[in-house]
């Protein structure tokens, strides 16, 4: 049964979280992210992808995961000595630019590697048809993010020139073929406008399970979105009060595959500044609890991170509502601590000692 628009309106993050304290050092990552195409079909400017100069200057690659090292991708997973929570295939482009998603999908659900398989969309390639691959081949949940009502604030903030009302058609036709597949679609307010909450809800609410307008957030490091956005964010994602946060809970329960098999500690690392390793040269287990991520869990314990070059200017974990476990720290760290020095990288800690 269709849930009505009043029970629609939650937001995608989930308030029921593991308390990390209670069984942190984790043998298998909660979330593996995996970057089916890092390139996108949008330059929205609030996103570090759609700056294609500033990409450039990364040296980032720029293009679509191998249907071969995404095999090996999801082998190694299958290492785990447990199920992952959820397997996210997106982390810095669109995902259906890789016409191998489908296929994708396919390989991970057979493998049952996690008990979720999502993705995140900017929901312009999306229709009954390609709905109809998706769904079969096993995917769970799909968040859309709507980045704007009308054609004018698409060329405003995505420098896309959308067919609106094809857009919402092809959403609707998606919806319509989703089955037991959660639809989330979600959009910021500095976007739509205040003003425009309710004509957002009902061009979209009939066309998903989960709706929600959202906070614009800096969650980027290295790349100013209220400059580039010309707007003051002074609260939270879901108008939570932003948090002085010591320990960042992301590196203790996910890990991220780029689209050229890197490996990065964190879904922000847009700019390859916390690569762990590769998965050309080891594999995705020895990474995770390899002595680069240890060495960056440890670090964040130890009250380090705003030292470091990349997470002390990261504002996820600061805006975003995720799991704060700073109150566990101590706990943690004991759990850390018992380690052999062996388990860390010298290199990564006094990097974060001399504020690299």
């Amino acid at each position: 049964m269709r849930l009505d628009i009043e029970q629609k309106i939650q937001p995608r993050i989930e308030a029921a979280r593991t308390a990390l304290g209670e069984v942190v050092p984790l043998r298998t990552p909660y979330v593996v992210f995996i970057d089916p195409s890092s390139a996108c079909n949008f330059k929205c400017t609030f996103c570090p992808t759609g700056d294609r100069e500033l990409i450039k200057s990364t040296g980032r690659y720029q293009g679509n995961l191998s249907l071969g090292e995404y095999h090996k991708i999801i082998s190694d997973i299958a290492e785990f000595d447990d199920q992952l929570k959820v397997l996210r295939l997106y982390k810095d482009g669109e995902p259906l630019l890789n016409k191998n998603l489908p296929t994708m999908i396919q390989i991970a659900s057979e493998a049952k590697v996690a008990k979720i398989i999502d993705t995140t969309t900017n929901g312009y390639l999306l229709n009954g048809e390609i709905g109809e691959k998706l769904i079969s081949a096993g995917l769970n949940r799909v968040n859309i993010s709507i980045d704007g009502l009308d054609e004018e604030q698409f060329w405003k903030f995505t420098k896309a020139k959308v067919d609106m009302p094809k857009f919402v058609q092809g959403i609707k036709d998606f919806y319509s073929v989703s089955g037991e597949c959660q639809v989330v679609i979600k959009t910021t307010s500095e976007i739509i406008g205040k003003e425009s909450h309710d004509r957002f809800y009902d061009l979209f609410g009939d066309h998903c399970d989960k709706i929600f307008v959202e906070n614009t957030s800096p969650c980027w490091p290295d790349f100013d979105v209220e400059e580039r956005m010309n707007i003051k964010i002074t609260t939270g994602l879901y108008g939570n009060e932003i948090e002085d946060v010591q320990v960042c809970p992301y590196l203790f329960y996910s890990i991220s595959v780029n689209s050229d098999s890197s490996i990065s500690a964190c879904f922000v690392d847009w700019s390859r500044g916390l690569r762990v390793g590769s998965l050309r040269d080891t594999s995705l287990k020895e990474i995770w609890t390899g002595p680069e991520m240890q060495s960056h869990r440890l670090a964040h314990l130890q009250g380090l991170r705003k030292n470091h070059g990349v997470c002390g200017k990261c504002s996820q974990v600061t805006h975003c509502k995720a799991d704060n476990v700073d109150a566990d720290r101590d706990k943690m760290l004991a759990a850390f601590s018992v380690l052999p020095d062996t388990f860390f990288s010298k290199a990564v800690l006094e990097g974060y000692s001399r504020g690299h």
